[in-house]
């Protein structure tokens, strides 16, 4: 399956314990997307277009009204990598 490097960085960082956090307004419409990693930093990559894009495809799921993780599906799709760290900056 073809994904972007976008994706393929984000994905990683939520194989390893990250998590994607959704900011919404006072009616419900989300507003911001960022993914944090387990370390606390926050992938630039990541926004609200990536984050609905990982969604529709299944790559994300969230249980119990939490934040998002990576899903069965989405560790398939990804290719290996050696890190993601460079992208990223501290929260």
């Amino acid at each position: 399956m073809n994904i972007s490097k976008a994706e393929q960085r984000t994905l990683h960082a939520l194989a390893r314990g990250g998590k994607i956090v959704l900011e919404r307004d006072d009616r419900g419409h989300l507003i911001d997307a960022e993914c944090l990693t387990r370390e606390g930093w926050r992938l630039e990559d990541c926004d609200l277009i990536l984050f609905k894009k990982m969604r529709r495809r299944g790559f994300v799921a969230s249980k119990g009204g939490g934040p998002y993780h990576v899903t069965r599906q989405g560790l398939v799709a990804m290719r290996p990598q050696l890190d993601n760290r460079v992208t990223a900056k501290r929260w």
